[in-house]
């Protein structure tokens, strides 16, 4: 209400209120509650656990556990009671309850942590839950993970639980060689066959798990083997290692006692590939993992980026992987080997140069890491990067300006063991060649197109691993420079690029996919590309051939795309998939198993809808 001073002036009383907050009032409070307690004041509830004595203010009590709050004003019994008795709950939970429920401070440790727990989860103190969950997870251990993984479910901790359960699966191989491993129940060890989380093994060697635990305690154990091997994915197992396991007695005695399960065997037996794949690469676990395509560095309307990006089928959108860890750079080599991601070589701009380098770096998609590997022998860039039985091979490039033998009359050529992390030289490529493509098959690799200096190749060379020597196939139908080469079966397919016009000097783009018969040693164009390009990123999955971005006009800047084109290589036929989120050029496209569930998963924006 307002009020009239003798001048007849209206005053409003509240024009000059001070609104006042007290930071230590909080902290006061508690000190003051907890001071209360100690000396023994304004008590008026009992609390019997464990057979010892606790008083405690009823007030204080419901406004920090739903639980005390339903007891004291709800019309339970309780509520008229001066003396509750809790069942369950142990004196030590709760001496360390209540200290935390006057104090706001909780003193954890390995030795406290269960009682902690279970009274905290008793009296639905959701916070001190949380605490005692987020302390196992970071005291978890090869040791201890059971037992965590047995608190997890008694007290239904999902997060905890979950934790676990992923650190079981990322340390398999050394964890099932512990005493711990044999102490999971016949549930748990069926939880962990059953969860979606990347093994740090091969399914070979879930299986021999699964069979090591059956064999420590047979007679107890055999009634759930059944149920245990319904979850190992058998046709990931090669045939040799299937054929080892079944002969092993707890295998036999299974396979009499159940036909379904030797017809099971016989048939992935029948399915499975070799030890190696086509390339001489280990075969991955894909437990947990799902094959993406990938996007590598390139540029955009912002300019060249280390951004690596990855699309999966299951996701549906592009999402952020992990960035190279160098200085922005281009025209590297990449390829996979053993699920992990090589990127090496490349060249970035310094003071207005170009600056060409030979280190290479390797990502781990489980461990989400990278590593540095032993620097090619010769700085590269615009160079071909291929895998052919469980090596790398470095091929031509340009190198750094004056390195006029990358140019001319040789390509030189480098081979780089994994194992021993060495570069070693192999037989040079004659002529020049540079901006050219390398695709793989057995133990051959096939080198097509580039530039040897300013002319626009149309060549495709064999490089025979086992004999260390160059030979010439069947030329391309097209010159091609900046393109692609895949092998699919017994085909390889070359897809974009450009050529100079003879009569003009421009460029052209290619728009035609062609096919080579490596055993016919021919050429055939197979289908037309619905939007020619270069600087494309190609890949195969399956049984399609995707073309992702690419620059498709060398006249104006502005026609760069995000398109994403699919051809299917068994029916020829076109369709495109979903667009990637910006315009993309001069990137790299590969292949690998990316775990399907990752907490750090970044939408890649759609500068495209800006």
């Amino acid at each position: 209400m307002r009020e009239i001073n003798k001048n007849s002036k209206v005053i409003d009383p509240y024009a000059n209120t001070v609104h006042f907050e007290s930071a230590s009032h909080v902290g006061t409070l508690l000190g003051g509650l907890n001071s209360l307690r100690n000396k023994g004041l304004l008590l008026d509830i009992t609390l019997i656990a464990d057979g010892q004595s606790f008083k405690a203010h009823r007030v204080v009590l419901a406004s920090c556990s739903d639980y005390f709050r339903a007891m004291f004003t709800d019309a339970m019994k309780e509520s008229k009671l001066s003396e509750i008795s809790l069942n369950g709950v142990s004196a030590e939970g709760m001496k360390y309850v209540l200290d935390y429920v006057y104090t706001s401070r909780l003193a954890l440790s390995l030795a406290n942590i269960q009682d902690v727990l279970s009274a905290a989860s008793h009296l639905q103190l959701l916070a001190v839950v949380e605490a005692c969950s987020s302390y196992l997870q970071k005291q978890l251990d090869i040791e201890n993970c059971v037992d965590v993984a047995t608190i997890a479910e008694t007290y239904s901790l999902r997060q905890l639980k979950k934790r676990v359960y992923r650190f079981m699966c990322g340390n398999l191989l050394h964890f099932c060689q512990t005493p711990e491993f044999q102490q999971l129940s016949p549930s748990q060890l069926q939880h962990l066959l059953e969860c979606d989380f990347p093994v740090d093994c091969t399914e070979s060697e879930v299986l021999r798990t699964v069979i090591r635990w059956i064999e420590y305690y047979p007679q107890e154990r055999i009634k759930h083997a059944f149920q245990l091997l319904r979850n190992i994915h058998f046709t990931e197992i090669p045939s040799a290692d299937l054929i080892e396991v079944a002969e092993s007695p707890v295998m036999q005695c299974l396979v009499s006692g159940n036909p379904l399960l030797g017809r099971v065997l016989q048939f992935s037996i029948s399915l499975t590939r070799p030890r190696e794949d086509m390339n001489g690469a280990s075969l991955i676990n894909s437990r947990g993992m799902e094959l993406a395509l990938v996007k590598v560095g390139g540029f955009g309307m912002s300019g060249v980026t280390n951004e690596i990006t990855y699309f999966l089928p299951s996701i549906g959108k592009w999402r952020y992987l992990t960035s190279i860890p160098h200085v922005e750079q281009c025209n590297f080599g990449t390829a996979v080997l053993n699920n992990e991601l090589f990127v090496v070589g490349g060249c970035f701009n310094q003071s207005l140069q170009e600056n060409v380098h030979p280190f290479g770096f390797r990502y781990n998609p489980l461990t989400n890491q990278w590593a540095t590997m032993a620097p090619m022998q010769r700085e590269r860039c615009r160079f071909s990067l291929s895998v052919v039985r469980g090596h790398l091979y470095a091929v031509g490039g340009a190198g750094e300006t004056g390195d006029s033998d990358l140019f001319d009359e040789s390509a030189p050529c480098e081979k780089y063991d994994p194992i021993a992390d060495t570069w070693n030289p192999i037989s040079v490529l004659p002529g020049g060649r540079t901006q050219h493509a390398g695709a793989s098959w057995k133990s051959y690799l096939y080198i097509s197109g580039g530039l040897d200096q300013d002319l626009v190749l149309n060549s495709l060379v064999r490089y025979n691993t086992e004999t260390d020597q160059w030979e010439t196939k069947a030329p391309m139908l097209t010159p091609r420079a900046d393109h692609s080469m895949v092998c699919y079966w017994e085909k390889l397919y070359v897809c974009g690029g450009w050529y100079e016009d003879d009569t003009t000097g421009t460029r052209v783009l290619v728009d035609s996919i062609d096919c080579y018969d490596i055993h016919k040693d021919r050429w055939i164009v197979v289908s037309r590309v619905p939007t020619p390009r270069y600087h494309a990123g190609i890949v195969v999955i399956g049984q399609w051939l995707y073309i992702v971005g690419g620059f498709h006009s060398d006249t104006t800047f502005d026609r760069a795309s995000g398109v994403v084109e699919c051809f299917n290589l068994e029916t020829e036929l076109w369709t495109v998939d979903q667009h990637y989120p910006q315009d993309i050029w001069e990137h790299t496209c590969c292949t690998m198993f990316i775990p399907r569930c990752r907490d750090d998963l970044e939408v890649i924006p759609d500068k495209t809808l800006q």
